[in-house]
C-alpha cells in the first residue's frame, strides 16, 4: 500500500536532472494550467550542478520565494545527493503524494492550460482506466509517435528493429510498435504509454506497486504500462488535449550510450514478463540490435566528424604528390627523385602537424574562419621546419614544405568554399544565411525578447513582431496581428518565430506550430519572467536555447581550456618533485595533478557557491575568487567574480589564477 485515502485531485512529479531552463518552463506552464485544480507538484532534482535547485526554491518554493503567490500550487522539493535513476526518483514522490491521480512528467515538457483539467475529467469519466498518456509535438510542431505504442514483444521489436516499421508505419502487423494504423487525433485503448506525461489512477498503483527500480532510465513506463493491464484496468491514448516534448535533453537518441541503456531496459522487461523462450528470443533480438545499433551510432558519428578531415588529408596528399614530382622534374638542384619515404612518411607527418594545428587553432570549428585555417598551417609549418632540422634522415627539400604549406592553405579554404557554395549558393565564407526572426507578443514583451536576442548575442535578423491582440502602436517593428501570420511568414520570408508565453496561452502557440505548413520554420518559446527562450532546432531534434552570451562555453574556449590542463598535468607531473614543495598541500597536489589530467576536474572553476545562470563545466582545484585569498567575501561577491570568468573567459585568465594561486592547487576542489 502506498498511501490512505487521497486528499487532493492531482500529484504531479517532475524528475530533473541538469535541465534547468526547460524545468522552469513546465513548471511556469503547469502552474497555469493547474488553475482551478487542487494540485500538488513534486519537482525531485537528481543531483544536478546547473543551478536547478536554485531555480525551484527562487521562484517555485514557498519558503524561499518572496515572489510566491498563495494561489499558486505548492512546489515540493526533493533533493538527492547522487542521481539516482528516474524509477527512484519518482517512486521518492510517489510515496508522499496525496493525489487521486499522479502525473508523471518530463521537465522538458509543455502543456496547454488546460490539459490537467481534461486528463482529470477523462479520468473521472472512464474509471476502467488506469493510465493515460497524451498527444505528444516536438518543438517544431511535429507529431511524436511515442505518444502511442503497442506492446514490445518478440515479434514487435523484430520488425523495429528491422526497420520494418518505419517502412510500413500504418500496417497493423509491422506497425504494432507505434501503433501508426490508430488515428492520431483520435482517443484509443493502447498498451503502453509515455513517461514523459504518464497519468495514473493512485489506486491501480496500491495494486501494481511503484515503478520498478531495476530500471535506471528507459523501460520503466512500458513496465508499468504493462503491469496496469495485468491489473485490469485499460491505458488510453488522449487526443483532446496535447503538450510539446522537446525530446530526450539529458540523453541524445543517436549516442551509443542511449541505444545500450534503452535495450538493456527492453532486456529486464522481457526476463520480467515473457515466458522463458519467447524472452530468451527477446534477448537474443534486442542483444543482436544492441550491438548493431551502438556500431551505426559510432559510425555514424565518425563519418560526421571525420569526412572533412579525411577530404583535407586526401586533397594535400594528392597536391604534394604532384608537387614533389613538378619539383622532382623541373628544378635544377633536384639531383633525382625523392625516396619512397618521403610520400610514405614524409608527407603524412607534414599532414598530421598541419591539420593538427588547424584543428588547434580553430579552423574545424562553425563558423570556418579562414584566418584560422592560415594560422593553424603557419603555425604546423613551423613546427615542421624545427623538427626536420634534428631528424637527419627525414630531412627534404624545404622549398616543398613551403609549397606544401601554401598548398595546404589553398587547398583546405577552396574546399570548404566549395562546400559553402553547394549549401547556400554564395562565396561569403564563414557566415550561414542570416536567419529572419519575428516575435509573436505585445508590444512589451516584444522588446524584453529583443533584449535578450542581443545580450545573448544571436546574429540573426529581426524584422519585427506580430502582436496579439492588436492595439499596440502602429511602431515600424508592428507588422501585423496573429491572424495574419502565415502571410507575414510568407512576405518577410522567415525562419523562426518566437512566441511570448506572457501574451499568448500554451493551447494557441501549440496550434499556430501544428496549424502553420512549413517545415523551414524554428519555433522557439520565450517563458514568463524569463532570460532565456527556448525552442528546438530541428525535427526530432533534442531542445535549446538562447541565453546570455558566455565566453567560456564557446569551442575553442573548451578545447583551449582543457589542452591547458592537460599541458600543465603533464609538466607539473614532470617537476612534481620540486613543484609540491611549493604547496600548501604536496599529497593534495599529486592528487589533484591527477584527477586533472585524466579529466576528472579542472585547474580552475567556479567557486562553490550556487548560482544559476552558469554553464556546467569541470569543478576546479581554484576559482575566480583565489585573487582575494586571505579577504572574505561574501556569496554575491563570489557570485559576480563567477559570472564575470564567465563571461570574459579566456585561456589567459586561467595562467593568471594559477600562477597567483599556485600554492592552493594541493587544495580541495573549489
Amino acid at each position: 500500500m502506498i498511501s490512505s485515502k487521497p486528499s487532493k485531485k492531482l500529484s504531479i512529479v517532475i524528475v530533473n536532472y541538469n535541465v534547468r531552463h526547460f524545468l522552469e518552463h513546465a513548471l511556469q506552464s503547469v502552474k497555469k494550467a493547474a488553475k482551478n485544480l487542487d494540485v500538488e507538484i513534486f519537482v525531485v532534482d537528481n543531483n544536478s550542478v546547473d543551478g536547478s535547485i536554485e531555480m525551484v526554491k527562487n521562484k517555485f518554493v514557498k519558503a524561499h520565494s518572496p515572489a510566491f503567490k498563495e494561489k499558486s500550487p505548492h512546489v515540493i522539493l526533493i533533493e538527492n545527493k547522487r542521481n539516482i535513476g528516474f524509477s527512484k526518483a519518482n517512486n521518492q514522490a510517489i510515496r508522499q503524494a496525496k493525489g487521486e491521480y499522479v502525473l508523471l512528467l518530463n521537465p522538458d515538457t509543455i502543456v496547454e492550460e488546460d490539459t490537467l483539467k481534461k486528463c482529470c475529467e477523462f479520468m473521472d469519466r472512464h474509471p476502467e482506466a488506469g493510465g493515460l498518456g497524451v498527444k505528444m509535438i516536438d518543438g517544431n510542431g511535429n507529431f511524436l509517435p511515442e505518444s502511442k505504442r503497442g506492446l514490445p514483444t518478440p515479434e514487435v521489436a523484430l520488425y523495429k528493429i528491422l526497420g520494418i516499421s518505419k517502412l510500413f508505419p500504418k500496417s497493423k502487423i509491422f506497425g504494432k510498435y507505434h501503433l501508426g494504423y490508430l488515428d492520431k487525433d483520435c482517443t484509443h485503448e493502447v498498451e503502453i504509454l509515455s513517461g514523459a506525461y504518464f497519468m495514473i489512477r493512485k489506486k491501480v498503483l496500491d495494486k501494481t506497486g511503484l515503478l520498478d527500480e531495476n530500471y535506471f532510465m528507459y523501460g520503466e513506463d512500458i513496465d508499468l504500462s504493462y503491469r496496469i493491464i495485468k491489473a485490469g484496468y485499460k491505458n488510453y491514448y488522449f487526443a483532446d488535449t496535447r503538450i510539446i516534448h522537446y525530446k530526450g535533453k539529458s540523453t541524445s537518441k543517436t549516442s551509443a550510450n542511449y541505444v545500450f541503456m534503452f535495450y538493456k531496459a527492453m532486456i529486464i522487461f522481457a526476463r520480467k514478463h515473457f515466458s522463458n523462450k519467447k524472452a530468451v528470443l527477446f534477448s537474443l533480438l534486442i542483444n543482436l540490435a544492441i550491438y548493431f545499433r551502438a556500431f551505426l551510432a559510432v559510425l555514424s558519428r565518425f563519418i560526421r566528424k571525420s569526412i572533412l578531415p579525411l577530404a583535407d588529408i586526401s586533397v594535400i596528399y594528392t597536391g604534394m604528390y604532384f608537387l614533389k614530382t613538378y619539383w622532382e622534374d623541373n628544378h635544377k638542384w633536384v639531383p633525382g627523385e625523392y625516396p619512397p619515404e618521403f610520400m610514405l612518411v614524409a608527407v603524412p607527418a607534414y599532414i598530421l602537424f598541419w591539420l593538427v594545428s588547424v584543428y588547434l587553432s580553430g579552423g574545424y570549428d562553425k563558423p570556418v574562419r579562414s584566418s584560422k585555417i592560415v594560422q593553424g598551417i603557419l603555425i604546423g609549418t613551423i613546427f615542421i621546419s624545427a623538427v626536420t632540422n634534428f631528424v637527419d634522415q627525414y630531412r627534404f627539400s624545404k622549398a616543398l614544405i613551403l609549397l606544401g604549406a601554401a598548398w595546404s592553405t589553398f587547398s583546405l579554404i577552396g574546399l570548404r568554399l566549395l562546400i559553402h557554395f553547394i549549401r547556400y549558393r554564395n562565396f561569403n565564407l564563414g557566415s550561414e544565411k542570416e536567419k529572419r526572426i519575428i516575435i509573436v507578443g505585445n508590444e512589451v514583451e516584444s522588446e524584453r525578447v529583443i533584449k535578450i536576442l542581443q545580450q545573448a548575442g544571436i546574429s540573426a535578423q529581426l524584422v519585427g513582431y506580430v502582436s496579439v491582440n492588436g492595439v499596440d502602436k502602429k511602431t515600424e517593428l508592428h507588422l501585423g496581428v496573429i491572424s495574419q501570420i502565415k502571410e507575414i511568414i510568407q512576405i518577410y520570408d522567415i525562419d523562426e518565430i518566437i512566441f511570448c508565453s506572457r501574451d499568448i496561452p500554451a493551447n494557441q502557440i501549440i496550434e499556430w506550430m501544428t496549424k502553420i505548413d512549413s517545415k523551414l520554420l524554428d519555433y522557439k518559446i520565450v517563458p514568463d519572467e524569463s532570460d532565456f527562450i527556448i525552442g528546438s532546432g530541428a525535427k526530432q531534434s533534442q531542445g535549446d536555447f538562447y541565453d546570455v552570451a558566455l565566453g567560456i562555453i564557446q569551442k575553442s574556449n573548451i578545447r583551449n581550456k582543457r589542452i591547458l590542463d592537460l599541458s600543465l598535468s603533464l609538466v607539473f607531473s614532470i617537476f612534481s618533485p620540486v613543484l609540491m614543495w611549493f604547496t600548501k598541500n604536496p599529497a593534495g597536489f599529486l592528487r589533484n595533478n591527477i584527477l586533472t589530467l585524466t579529466g576528472k576536474f579542472s585547474w580552475v572553476g567556479f567557486s562553490k557557491v550556487g548560482q544559476i545562470n552558469l554553464p556546467n563545466i569541470k569543478k576546479g582545484i581554484l576559482n575566480p575568487a583565489i585573487i582575494y585569498n586571505g579577504k572574505k567575501l561574501d556569496d554575491k561577491t563570489k557570485k559576480r567574480l563567477d559570472l564575470l570568468y564567465a563571461k570574459d573567459y579566456k585561456v589567459t585568465t586561467d595562467i593568471n589564477l594559477i600562477y597567483k594561486g599556485f600554492r592552493y592547487l594541493g587544495d580541495e576542489s573549489a
